[in-house]
């Protein structure tokens, strides 16, 4: 103890309280234990209190559902009438196929899928001259090796009907149609050969229709001279 805190003792201590010992004896150690003890109690038991509490969640409607499930279920397997289904159309199919005649295609198929829906080609068939990718449409025909029927051509859709080898008839005069004409045809012109008349049919597959007959110059293979000779006896 330091001399300062000796001379605070002295001043402020009696005499006779100098130098006693404290001393609760057994009871007052009980009661000090039992202060203690409740004040831990308490303690806890505010800790406890105070301890983070889960917030429960309340449930969401639920939105769009019937209050009876099979009455949902029916619901939600019933067509939309708005969506519509589209339904089959027939096409006949002459030539070179296993069952010729007429069948029956989703709207929106093929040639390819037409020429399959008659049992496919016959072996040794030259599709080169097909464009098995053309849409086909109800009531047309669809001619596979052979030249088509003289009324396919009326019956075919509009642009790039014919790209896939539905021959179409000469066109008035002599000439030959650009948007009708098979390989065949293209062929029988004046310097045209295989090659050319398939780069002639590429290209109408790939733009729907000739619009006019100097488009033919844009097909590699025919240049300003070539062209000279094709141009009085084609049309479009």
């Amino acid at each position: 103890m330091t001399g300062r805190a000796r001379a605070a003792v002295r001043r402020w201590v009696p005499e006779g309280w100098r130098g006693a010992r404290l001393d609760p004896g057994r009871p007052g150690a009980t009661a000090l234990a039992l202060v203690a003890a409740v004040a831990a109690v308490l303690a806890a038991v505010g800790v406890w209190s105070g301890r983070p509490q889960a917030e429960p969640v309340t449930a969401l409607p639920r939105v769009g559902l019937s209050a009876d499930p099979a009455a949902g279920a029916q619901a939600d397997a019933a067509p939309d009438p708005a969506a519509g289904t589209p339904g089959p159309i027939v096409v006949s199919v002459a030539g070179k196929v296993a069952r010729p005649g007429l069948v029956r295609v989703p709207d929106g198929s093929r040639v390819a899928d037409v020429i399959e829906a008659a049992g496919g080609p016959l072996a040794g068939t030259d599709l080169s001259a097909v464009n098995l990718a053309r849409r086909v449409g109800d009531g047309e025909q669809v001619a596979v090796g052979v030249p088509a029927a003289p009324d396919a051509a009326a019956t075919a859709p509009g642009p790039g009907a014919d790209a896939g080898g539905t021959a179409g008839p000469a066109a008035p005069g002599g000439r030959i149609d650009l948007n009708r004409a098979t390989a065949e045809q293209l062929d029988g012109l004046p310097g045209v050969g295989p090659v050319t008349a398939q780069r002639i049919l590429e290209w109408r597959a790939r733009n729907g229709r000739f619009t006019r007959v100097d488009q033919l110059r844009e097909i590699e293979g025919i240049g300003e001279r070539r062209f000279g000779q094709l141009r009085e006896l084609v049309t479009v």
